[in-house]
This record gives structure tokens, C-alpha cells and sequence, in this order.
């Protein structure tokens, strides 16, 4: 029957046929629902459109309505909507053309702007008029409704089930569903043994980074799954490893909305998954799978990942120890403003605190030599663990030991897996007819890549054992080397072959982390918060750019003038400063002669001689006076010693000494002329004494 609302302008148009189903699956099953809408072109005809001016759109079959996103047969039809090609659209109901407001409105207001009519089973509409465009938003919103009727009664089945810990998930390599939905660890020996090793060598080292250096270069490769579900072994890398040990399901635990779906504005409509902090996990029910680690293990791995991330502002974490020789890296805080400090290797390393300055353009806190920091609390630390030394040792030493054997086991598995395909691949090569050549050669292409494999895990498990074979067992002898390291750690901790991140991740065992105060005078404060809670604080004398910044410095001012009123040397003056515990700017352990001169200097006081550093038996002269008397440079006289042209012994003090004799004088000026190549000068050395207050 033909509407009143059609007009000749209507039917001098296209009549549009959308055709949709939601799922590929009602494409198929729902046959009746797609002979209803494909019907619609009869429906056309009835309201007097031609056969040939009504178009079919059905390129959104298997499609869901609940966004414009992907429907290019939506978009099509709005594009010549818009263009004014379509006197009417048909669609068997609202839902149909879109589940969702946001698209349903635009297409309303672009039908009413080019007076383009939508007709469904009902009815047809005139979206340009009130009564058409109240009548076609309110079936739009009841469909927008049913969409989230339907969603939200699918969604709680599937909690249901997952609040249970029924729902199947995919599940990580390691575990496999058997009929039943019973889940068990693979079967695959190797499988199981190279997680279990993966886990071991991450408690041990710490780092995801380092594991996968350690599998990499024992040979070892990490088990995983293709898209297709498939097992295959590959080289290990960061990512895999760091997947492995975040999955929950090796704890035995099932895990439900581990990440989120949402809109990203500016995309496209396109969603986007991103992954929930472990307290925003929707649901999770322990002991449902077969665990490979207990759950406090998977604690503390989490953990031990979060702690080693870098972003040091944002997740105030310390982050895996690096290569530097800054020991304190990640570790120190600022006791002015709280913030962490970060690591500047410039004037030999320093601690700065410049995150006000970063943040709000302020001036930085604080910053404090790396040199006057790392050597107090190493001591401490060391200290800590002196009483417990061996026995870190020894557990060194199992804990070593337990991953050598686990590796060398995972390279004897993974020959064994290899001998096992070389040996398959050469049976398809048998079996198969000689005169197929084609296939024979294919076939002798993966034997011989199998061999290849097979030959190259053989010569790593060889060098396997060559590298464990002198770590197999401790004899008595060598127990009692062990036990005999007792007190050696401080040696080990110095040794140049111990590395920086060695050190850091030892210092990390025990000290949670550091904060500086760098004083307003010449001491600056360490405290050192252990793991445990216990804290321990440290005054360390620190370097400054003059005396008035020193604590005692006004006093040691008066104290050098008082002493500088007797007939006192200036250095013999210094070593009475320094007994009595004072100590230059920029010496924190004595004070200088150089201090004293200044002091005197700054107080108008006159300048006194140097005293001679060296005191000597008469009959002998030093460099500085030999150069002198002979007029030559004592930078020439040294470069002699040095290159052997001058045959001299060094006391023990230090200083070179000739005897005062014209022999000796002329001597050196035949060689300072060229006379002769060399001189001996080592049975001409008296003996001296060495000035007390030198």
C-alpha cells in the first residue's frame, strides 16, 4: 500500500534496502531473518519505486550495530543519503540500521535535511517532521536499550561462571585443558622443567633483562604458543620473559578482567586495551589451576618487576641496578623535600636533587659528592653483613650451583627434543617415494635443518659441561677454602673484578634506601633505612669553597692567630690545628700549611719562609737545590730519573738526594750538555733524616 508521505521527489530517487546480521553465526543459523529483509524489495515496489531504482546494501552481514565503526555499507548509505540520491530507506526494524543514539541521530538529521523518508514493517517516517522524528527516536532508543538488556544478560552469565573460576580462557603455555574442562600442567617434561628454571633464575637474578641473557647464553629457549595454539620453542627475549612472569595462572590462580576496553577520542570510534593495576583485577579465585610457584612467590615477583621499573618520579620505584660507579643509584632520597635524587656523573659523580627545579622551576635542594657518600655506607653495610658472611657464601655457592645444574638439564632436553625431530624428519624422508622428487627434496631439506639444529645443541651442551665440570663437587680441600674467605668480603667487594652492579644489587639486599641532608656547614647526614625498618645515621665531613663555611672555622681562625704569635712554623702550626681536630675547606681529614698562610694572609699578619720539607745530613743536596746551583730546570733533572739517564735509589721518604760533591756537580752537567749518555750516581748517596713536621 502507497503512503501519503510519498511524494514524486521521493520517487524520482533510489529506494535503499539495508540488509545486516550481528554475528557471522546468525548469518548462517538465522536464514528466516534474511529472507525477511532481502523481502524488502518487494515492499519497495509496493510503494511505487521501480525494480531498477531499488539498491541493496548488504556488505554489513555478520556485523555488530553497536557502533558505525568497520559498517562501510552504513557509511555508504549515509554518504548518498547525503548526497541526495535516496528518496527512502528500508530496513526490516530500527535496530537494523544502528544500536546505538550517537550514530542514529546523525543519520535522522541528515534524512531530515535532504527529505529522504525511512520506512520499516510498520510503517513509513518522515524524519523532517515532529511526529516522524518522535516516533523514530523513540524505537532508536528502545533498540539502544535492548542492546544493553541483551549485553548486560550475556554479561552475567559469563560472571557467573567466572566468579566460579569456570570460565575457559586461553590458557599460557605450561597448562593445557583436558575433555571436562579439567586443567593440567603440559605434559611436556621439558616444558614444566624450563618454567620452573625461568622462575628459579628470576628469584636469583632479579631482573627479566638478565634472565633473558642467561637463557640466551646458555642456549636455552623459552616454549611458547602461536596464534594457532600451537607449542614451539623460540629465543628468548624481554618481553616473552616478562609475560610469563606476570601471568597469575602459573600461581594457580584464575584471573577475570585483568584489562580494559575503552574508546580512544580522536581514533576512529576504535577501542583500546589497556592493562588493570593487580588491585583493579575484577575477579580472581586461587588454587584453580595447577601452580608451577606458590602465590607468595608471585608477590614478590610482581613486586621485585614494579621495583625495577625506571620511572623513578611516577612510580617512586628504585629501578634494576646499572652499570656506574655511582653506588647509591635509585636508592637516595632528599631529606630537604622528600623527592628521590637522581644520579649526575659530572665533578666525579654527585647525588642532585633538582625535581623542584624540574617540576616548578625552583632551585635545586641539594646535591652532594658521590665520593663522601658511597664509601660510609659501604663500610656499613659491609659491617652488617660480616657476621653472617659465610653463610651468604655458602648459599652463593648452592644457588650457583642449582642453576648450572638446571641449565645444563635444559640443554640436555633440548637434545634430546632435537634428536627426537632430526630422527622424525629422517622417517618422512624413507617413507616417501624417490621418484617424488619434489617432495623428497623438501623432505631432505628439513632432515638436514634438523641435523644442523641437532649438531649445534649438542656442541652447547658439551660446552655445558666443560664449563660445570671443576663446580661438580667441593672436596674437603676446598670446603676449607670456603670456610677460610671468612673476613675476605670487604677484598671481594674492592676487587676491580667485582662489578658496579654487583655491588648494588649485594647493597640492596640489605638497605632499603638512603637519604641525604647535606648540612648547612661542612658536615653532611646519612641515614640508612635497612630492610627490616632499623635506621642508622652518619656524619661525614664534606668538602667546602672556604672557611667561614666550615663549623668551627671562626675558631680555628682565632686558634691559628694565637699560635701564629709564637715563633711556630706554619706547618708545624698545622699539625697542632689538626690534633686538636680542625681541618681545612677542602681537606676533611688535616689542616695545611697552605690554610695557615692564608689565615696569617687574611689577618695582615707577614708571610714567613716555607720550611724545607726535607732535613738532611750536611754534604747532601735535594732536586730543588741541585737545579739551583747548576741552573737548570728540576722538570729536567726528573725526566732523567724517570728514563733512566740518572741512576739514583729513592728514599724511602720519598726524595732523591745527591751527595755535595764536584764530582757529582759535573756529572750532571756532562749530561746536561750531552757529554755523556748516562750517569750512576747510586754509590754517591748519603743518608738524611727527614723533617718531623714535614
Amino acid at each position: 500500500m502507497k503512503s501519503e508521505l510519498i511524494s514524486a521527489t521521493h520517487l524520482a530517487r533510489k529506494a535503499v534496502v539495508y540488509i545486516r546480521q550481528s554475528t557471522p553465526a546468525q548469518v548462517i543459523a538465522h536464514q528466516e531473518s534474511l529472507r525477511l529483509q532481502y523481502a524488502l524489495r518487494q515492499r519497495a515496489e509496493e510503494l511505487g519505486w521501480g525494480r531498477n531504482d531499488i539498491d541493496i546494501i548488504d556488505t554489513d552481514l555478520g556485523l555488530s550495530g553497536s557502533s558505525v565503526l568497520d559498517r562501510r555499507g552504513f557509511q555508504e548509505l549515509t554518504a548518498r543519503v547525503s548526497l541526495n540520491e535516496v528518496g527512502l530507506v528500508l530496513s526490516v526494524d530500527v535496530t537494523r540500521l544502528a544500536r546505538n543514539c550517537s550514530d542514529w541521530y546523525p543519520l535522522l538529521d541528515i534524512c531530515g535535511l535532504r527529505n529522504c523518508l525511512i520506512a520499516d514493517r510498520d510503517g513509513v517516517y518522515d524524519p523532517g517532521s515532529s511526529n516522524g522524528r518522535l516516533l523514530l527516536g523513540l524505537k532508536g532508543a528502545i533498540s539502544e536499550l535492548e542492546l544493553h538488556t541483551i549485553r548486560g544478560r550475556l554479561t552475567a552469565g559469563l560472571l557467573a561462571k567466572a566468579e566460579r573460576g569456570d570460565l575457559a580462557q586461553m590458557l599460557p603455555v605450561g597448562l593445557v585443558r583436558e575433555p571436562g574442562n579439567v586443567v593440567v600442567k603440559d605434559p611436556n617434561v621439558e616444558v614444566q622443567q624450563r618454567l620452573v628454571m625461568l622462575f628459579d633464575s628470576f628469584l636469583r637474578l632479579r631482573s627479566a633483562a638478565k634472565v633473558m641473557r642467561f637463557l640466551n647464553t646458555q642456549g636455552v629457549d623459552l616454549p611458547r604458543r602461536d596464534r594457532y595454539g600451537e607449542l614451539h620453542w623460540v629465543r628468548g627475549t624481554v618481553a616473552a620473559v616478562t609475560a610469563i612472569l606476570k601471568n597469575p595462572a602459573y600461581a594457580g590462580a584464575f584471573v577475570f578482567g585483568r584489562k580494559r576496553t575503552e574508546r580512544v577520542p580522536g581514533n576512529g570510534g576504535r577501542s583500546h586495551k589497556s592493562t588493570r593495576s593487580r588491585d583493579q583485577w575484577r575477579i580472581v579465585v586461587k588454587d584453580r589451576y595447577p601452580a608451577y610457584i606458590d602465590w607468595a612467590t608471585f608477590e614478590t615477583i610482581q613486586a621485585i618487576l614494579r621495583d625495577n621499573r625506571a620511572d623513578y618520579m611516577k612510580t617512586k620505584t628504585r629501578g634494576a641496578p646499572r652499570d656506574g660507579q655511582l653506588l647509591l643509584q635509585g636508592i637516595v632520597w632528599c631529606a630537604r623535600c622528600g623527592h628521590k635524587m637522581y644520579v649526575r656523573y659530572q665533578h666525579g659523580g654527585e647525588y642532585v636533587c633538582n625535581h623542584l627545579r624540574t617540576q616548578r622551576g625552583a632551585p635545586s635542594c641539594q646535591s652532594l659528592g658521590a665520593a663522601i657518600v658511597d664509601e660510609p655506607v659501604a663500610q656499613a653495610f659491609l659491617v652488617a653483613l660480616a657476621p653472617t658472611e659465610i653463610e651468604a657464601l655458602s648459599k652463593a655457592r648452592r644457588c650457583r650451583q642449582q642453576a648450572d645444574e638446571a641449565a645444563r638439564a635444559a640443554v640436555e632436553q633440548q637434545v634430546t627434543r632435537k634428536r627426537y625431530q632430526a630422527s622424525l624428519a629422517e622417517r618422512q624422508y624413507n617413507k616417501v617415494d624417490p621418484d617424488n622428487r619434489l617432495v623428497a627434496a623438501e623432505l631432505e631439506r628439513r632432515w638436514e635443518a634438523a641435523l644442523v639444529e641437532l649438531r649445534a645443541a649438542e656442541e652447547a651442551l658439551s660446552r655445558q659441561c666443560a664449563d660445570l665440570a671443576p663446580l661438580a663437587v667441593l672436596s674437603r680441600t676446598e670446603t676449607a677454602q670456603v670456610i677460610a674467605l671468612a673476613g675476605r668480603l670487604p677484598q671481594l667487594w674492592a676487587d676491580p673484578r667485582t662489578r658496579d652492579t654487583d655491588r648494588k644489587a649485594l647493597l640492596r639486599c640489605l638497605v632499603e634506601k638512603i637519604i641525604l641532608d647535606r648540612g648547612d656547614h661542612d658536615t653532611a647526614m646519612i641515614r640508612i633505612v635497612w630492610r627490616g625498618g632499623e635506621v642508622s645515621e652518619i656524619a661525614v665531613r664534606r668538602p667546602v669553597a672556604k672557611l667561614s663555611s666550615l663549623e668551627r672555622g671562626e675558631e680555628m681562625k682565632r686558634r691559628a692567630l694565637e699560635l701564629s704569635g709564637t715563633t711556630m712554623p706554619d706547618e708545624e702550626i698545622a699539625a697542632v690545628l689538626t690534633a686538636e681536630g680542625y681541618r681545612s675547606p677542602k681537606t676533611p681529614d688535616r689542616v695545611t700549611s697552605h690554610t695557615v698562610r692564608r689565615i696569617r694572609k687574611q689577618a695582615g699578619w707577614p708571610a714567613r719562609k716555607p720550611q724545607s720539607r726535607w732535613r738532611h745530613a750536611p754534604g747532601s743536596i735535594g732536586i730543588a737545590e741541585l737545579a739551583l746551583r747548576l741552573r737548570i730546570p728540576t722538570k729536567w733533572l726528573y725526566v732523567q730519573i724517570r728514563d733512566g739517564r740518572i741512576a739514583i735509589d729513592r728514599q724511602a721518604s720519598g726524595a732523591y738526594l745527591f751527595h755535595d760533591c764536584d764530582a757529582v756537580l759535573q756529572a750532571i752537567r756532562d749530561l746536561r750538555s750531552h757529554r755523556i749518555e748516562s750517569v750512576d750516581l747510586r754509590g754517591h748517596q748519603p743518608d738524611y733524616k727527614e723533617h718531623p713536621h714535614g
